[in-house]
């Protein structure tokens, strides 16, 4: 019998959905333009408190368009940490501009505060002052927001907070996606909410926000006529699309609560086994929304059982799950770049997996992971 296959992270639509886009075509708004496009956007708003957000195509358009609120120009250099999705990098390249990346630390396995200030140092030594830090809220659990910011401050450099992977997180109860100079969301079928494809740029000032819808929609000036003096991008999100994402904010906190819960499910099932760690925020002052739960393996305390041993033993019974972000100073396309900091982050993708953490799975489909775990794990 053909089993289903349960995936990482499958879109949960929560029902209101198809009344938003029905409203759309009722409306004739088929355009990036329209009633759920200033909805969705002062939902987010309301959520955050006290910031601006501007809707766009894709969370890669926010941290391009990020990017250039910020004056990254070619021939600038910004620092990223190097365990991250390449979306997180592609951007700066976009631009011209140099990466330069920064390892893990163990804490919340991003960017280290340390290896940060070692390469803004280093950086300025060579005659090259960053322009800009991207640092990531990796799978929803927060960066060290105060250590990195002091760092940022010292040298005067701006912060893009990429909360891709991180709607609905908090530090000290601040939501995670308003601690940088200019933040992003993503709102891609995988992620904690999502428009099919989508994304938002977080700003401080209404000011900002308005220079960010500007370019996002071709740098369009007041005329009769078209009339540009810019380079301008086609990054507004459609009103189609937003309809999905009003919908989807009616549910996001129900979702976040049943992400916690798969998190909580991984943490009681691997309890009894040696040599499996299932990653857990620091201390209360962090709230992850557990966007994606993953887990460390030790071979040497699991006899030999390593995280690709558990990947093929899941994949075998259609259960869908994936090495952890291998660092960006690793792949072949930004090998060339200067890198500081030491192993943390290539530990990390040596011995971790990310595993199954829908906010619509099933107590069958947890039934089955579980069904996987205790078998191999017994032998």
């Amino acid at each position: 019998m053909h089993k289903k296959r349960i995936w990482l992270s499958a879109p949960h639509m929560g029902g209101s959905e198809m009344r938003y886009i029905q409203e759309a075509f009722d409306s004739n708004w088929i355009a990036p333009v329209g009633a759920n496009l200033d909805i969705f956007e002062a939902d987010i708003e309301n959520y955050l408190g006290k910031h601006y957000v501007t809707l766009l195509t894709s969370g890669t358009a926010a941290l391009h368009l990020g990017l250039v609120l910020l004056g990254v120009q070619a021939g600038d250099e910004v620092i990223c940490q190097t365990m991250t999705f390449s979306a997180s990098v592609n951007p700066i390249l976009y631009l011209g501009a140099t990466p330069v990346f920064v390892d893990s630390e163990l804490q919340t396995w991003n960017l280290c505060p340390q290896a940060l200030e070692e390469a803004i140092r280093d950086r300025i030594a060579k005659g090259k002052t960053p322009k800009a830090i991207i640092a990531v809220h990796l799978y929803g659990v927060p960066y060290q927001v105060e250590a990195v910011r002091a760092v940022a401050n010292r040298y005067g450099i701006p912060i893009l907070e990429d909360s891709a992977e991180a709607l609905g997180s908090r530090y000290k109860g601040q939501p995670c996606g308003t601690f940088g100079d200019v933040g992003v969301f993503s709102f891609n079928g995988s992620k904690i909410i999502t428009t099919s494809g989508g994304g938002a740029i977080v700003t401080p000032t209404k000011e900002l926000k308005i220079r960010a819808l500007f370019l996002a929609t071709q740098a369009k000036e007041e005329a009769p006529h078209y009339q540009h003096s810019e380079v301008g991008y086609n990054y507004r999100m459609s009103n189609i699309c937003a309809g999905i994402g009003r919908g989807q904010m009616e549910v996001l906190d129900q979702h976040i609560a049943l992400r916690r819960g798969n998190h909580d499910f991984y943490v009681d099932l691997f309890a009894p086994i040696t040599g499996v760690y299932v990653y857990t925020v620091p201390h209360n002052d962090y709230f992850s929304n557990y966007w994606l739960s993953t887990i460390l393996i030790d071979p040497i305390a699991t006899n030999g059982i390593t995280t690709e041993t558990l990947r093929l033993a899941f994949e075998a019974e259609q259960i869908e799950t994936r090495p952890l972000w291998k660092p960006m100073h690793l792949q072949p396309v930004f090998g060339t770049y200067p890198y500081y900091g030491g192993t943390i982050a290539e530990s990390l993708f040596r011995i971790g997996l990310c595993l199954p953490s829908g906010s619509n799975m099933s107590k069958e489909e947890q039934s089955r992971i579980a069904s996987v775990v205790h078998k191999l794990f017994q032998k």
